[in-house]
């Protein structure tokens, strides 16, 4: 459909964009495509209400403003609840248009049935939407991610689908990929069966050290929380 192409990659050409950030492999993957053919002015990450975690992948502020460094962009939060999260979404999109942005891009490569909350907040915000990965196929997708050179490894696992505790700390490579593929796990973990960190890739200056902390459990989750090295 005319409107999808548009969300793949039109939108983005030769145009400037704020990117929806969550430290991992999609969001790092989909930045990566949109810089072959756009300008980014920065990254938005939003945060609990505390500011202690990432509101997506519950990552340490310190540590997504080590890859924003990385990669050499501005980095803008907001910590919001669930009940505000929207509005608080916007009103950074907004900043984002008064800062020279002209597209929302972000790493979605599907979509809920209740529509495109990305392509409605975008609009409420003035801006247009990309979604360079959007409806590619999954084992494409991070197989693609992999073969750019991209790093990142395994931070959160839902055990009740399949994951396991020895799955985290795991790097996503080849071999990790073909793993979960035998075991019957969405390689790119589309269903919320794991989330990643990204540590390195084209798109960084500088690999970000890190250090691997206690593995934390909470219902069908579990953890592994990542500290910034001492260089």
């Amino acid at each position: 459909m005319e409107e999808t192409m548009d969300w793949k990659n039109e939108t983005i050409v030769g145009r400037r964009f704020i990117a929806s950030f969550s430290g991992g492999k999609d969001s790092a993957l989909a930045l990566y495509k949109a810089m072959q053919v756009g300008e980014a002015i920065g990254l938005i990450v939003m945060l609990e209400e505390e500011g202690k975690r990432s509101r997506s992948h519950g990552m340490p502020p310190e540590l997504i403003r080590a890859q924003a460094d990385a990669i050499g962009l501005p980095l803008y939060t907001a910590s919001a609840s669930w009940a505000d999260y929207e509005q608080a979404f916007i009103s950074q999109l907004v900043q984002a248009r008064e800062r020279g942005a002209e597209v929302l891009v972000t790493g979605d490569i599907e979509l809920t049935d209740y529509g495109c909350w990305q392509d409605e907040v975008s609009k409420k915000a003035g801006l247009e939407l990309g979604m360079p990965l959007w409806q590619m196929d999954h084992l494409e997708t991070v197989e693609t991610f992999i073969n750019l050179g991209f790093l990142s490894v395994v931070v959160t696992v839902n055990l009740s689908l399949g994951m396991r505790e020895t799955d985290l700390g795991r790097m996503l490579d080849h071999e990790f990929v073909q793993e979960l593929l035998d075991r019957g796990i969405d390689p790119c973990g589309e269903g919320g069966e794991f989330h990643t960190t990204v540590l390195d890739g084209p798109i960084f200056k500088s690999p970000i050290t890190v250090r691997r902390c206690e593995m934390v459990r909470h219902g069908d989750y579990a953890f592994l929380p990542l500290e910034l090295s001492n260089r």
